[in-house]
């Protein structure tokens, strides 16, 4: 946030507003009538620019679904839905840092908007920069819809969970809302599922504070995220911590184990949800029960989904992608379940079409029911399975154009790609910049491409009958200067996937990222 049309401030907030308004009015007839969801979380200035956003909506004659209160992000695209609404806004910056706001947009479908949305949105913004009110004075036109809403969503989440499986005891376990809105939807859905409130909360961290005073991020991934969680379970020891981020779309789960603190990467809690999920569909099992997950979370789903016969659908990066191809495949009669990527995003679309902290740590509450320990859980489904060993990096780019560089470097060591990554055979490579795939029947690929992001990806042969091979991604950022690796080796046991992925980690540091002015992230240096 700050002055100048290259930050969130109340010009920019009011330049955006008249462009979204004037582009829904222009290609929905409705679009006044339908109405546009408005909500906010509890970040500096969140409320204001609401309420400058909503104001600017009725002044162009349309109706405003207005959150009366701080929410959390997906009632949001839950009111759009429910609602039928035209469009929906969240104000927030999910887990970015306190000086920082966002205004995050959903179509008329309930999910974030995409191509081609986004550049129609752009360009109507473009044309519509001159301030026609400045007010944050409510019309006739706002419709207070938050006891509503709350009521709806926490029906749907009984949905989700079979009631007397989820009353049982549940394991105890300490909860932080990391200085967000997520503690009073946290308590409402634990009591409208019927399970036993088992929580203990972070006191430091229980409300919402914009500030966010004790972590020098408020994202559960980051390294001393959980630290007081941490201190708080140990002090009344419990074994068991679930974290949201800010706005709670996202969940982070950590568990004691033999002493020590193991936190789950976004991809095992993807699978643990995954294999509940499907552990509760319905036999039998079809091809047209389907899952969705992106192009640099596990592979593990896919070989899940192989041998128990259900679908896995990859997308590219995003819930943007995630919950608009769910809601196309359910409209083609496909049955989707579950969707979830590697950044803590777990997406349930019976509720809502986007990621959902809250609906996520309901479900893992009722699965902790049955499994006991979720790290005993994940070791069975291993042993099931295969391991699989991930390591996600990245690195800091000085500028663009050092990025475009290295990208360019990567393509250049032989053509049309390079056939070996130390003494690796590549077995694929995907190019969705260029728009290669070495393994399709015209060298194109089946995921959507772009020449403006770079992103990579490719598979490697296995290591003399040591693991089955790796697969790794590098993309560059959209948002931040980095230059980001999925990597992820399978083997039949837990340390030659590790010695894998280590090995080829090495050889991409040394090989591809050697360029002294990219530094890697400080745990991998």
């Amino acid at each position: 946030m700050g002055a100048g049309f290259a930050r969130l401030n109340s010009l920019t907030i009011i330049q955006t507003s008249q462009g979204l308004a004037e582009y829904l009015l222009s290609v929905l007839p409705d679009a006044a009538t339908s109405g546009i969801v408005v909500g906010y979380d509890a970040r500096h200035n969140s409320g204001h620019f609401a309420q400058l956003a909503a104001a600017v909506f009725e002044s162009k004659g349309i109706t405003v679904w207005w959150y009366e209160d701080i929410v959390h992000t997906p009632l949001v695209p839950f009111a759009v839905k429910t609602l039928r609404a035209a469009a929906g806004i969240m104000v927030t910056a999910s887990h970015n840092p306190a000086a920082d706001n966002g205004y995050k947009v959903y179509g008329s479908s309930g999910c974030q908007i995409n191509s081609p949305e986004d550049a129609g949105i752009a360009s109507s913004i473009l044309l519509n920069l001159e301030p026609q009110t400045w007010t944050t004075q409510a019309s006739a036109l706002r419709r207070p819809i938050l006891a509503s809403m709350q009521t709806q969503y926490l029906q749907s989440l009984r949905g989700l969970v079979s009631l007397p499986e989820a009353a049982k005891a549940p394991n105890q376990f300490v909860y932080t809302p990391m200085h967000g809105v997520g503690l009073r939807y946290m308590m409402t859905a634990i009591e409208a599922t019927g399970m036993k409130n088992a929580m203990t909360v972070v006191d430091k961290q229980a409300h919402p504070n914009p500030e966010f005073p004790t972590v020098k991020y408020p994202n559960p991934e980051e390294k001393g995220a959980l630290d007081l969680a941490i201190i708080t379970a140990d002090n009344k020891n419990i074994g068991l911590i679930l974290a949201n981020d800010p706005d709670a779309d996202r969940f982070a789960v950590a568990e004691k184990v033999d002493g020590a603190w193991h936190q789950f990467t976004g991809d095992q809690m993807g699978i643990l949800l995954a294999h509940w999920i499907f552990s509760k569909i319905a036999s039998p099992v079809t091809a047209n029960d389907i899952m969705l997950t992106s192009a640099v979370s596990s592979q593990m789903l896919s070989c899940i989904a192989e041998d128990e016969r259900f679908t896995v659908r990859e997308t590219l990066t995003g819930f943007k992608w995630l919950g608009n191809i769910a809601k196309e495949l359910q409209g083609q009669g496909g049955r989707v379940h579950f969707a979830y990527e590697e950044a803590l995003g777990y997406m349930f679309p019976n509720v809502v079409h986007d990621k959902d902290g809250v609906s996520a740590a309901v479900v893992f509450l009722e699965a902790c029911s049955a499994w006991g320990s979720p790290w005993q859980k994940l070791q069975q489904l291993y042993a099931q399975y295969g391991y699989f060993e991930t390591i996600n990096t990245y690195w800091r780019s000085p500028h663009m154009h050092k990025t475009t560089s290295a990208f360019s470097g990567i393509r250049n060591f032989e053509l049309p790609y390079p056939t070996r990554v130390g003494h690796r055979k590549v077995l694929r490579w995907r190019d969705l910049t260029t728009g290669y795939d070495s393994t399709t029947k015209d060298n194109i690929p089946e995921l959507p491409c772009s020449a403006s992001t770079q992103m990579i990806t490719c598979w490697l042969d296995g290591s003399e009958a040591a693991d089955d091979g790796i697969r790794f991604t590098v993309r560059a950022s959209g948002t931040e200067p980095k230059i980001k690796l999925y990597l992820e080796c399978r083997s039949r046991d837990e340390e030659s996937a590790h010695k894998g992925a280590v090995e080829v980690l090495g050889w991409l540091k040394e090989g591809w990222f050697g360029d002294a002015s990219l530094q890697i992230e400080e745990r991998f240096a």
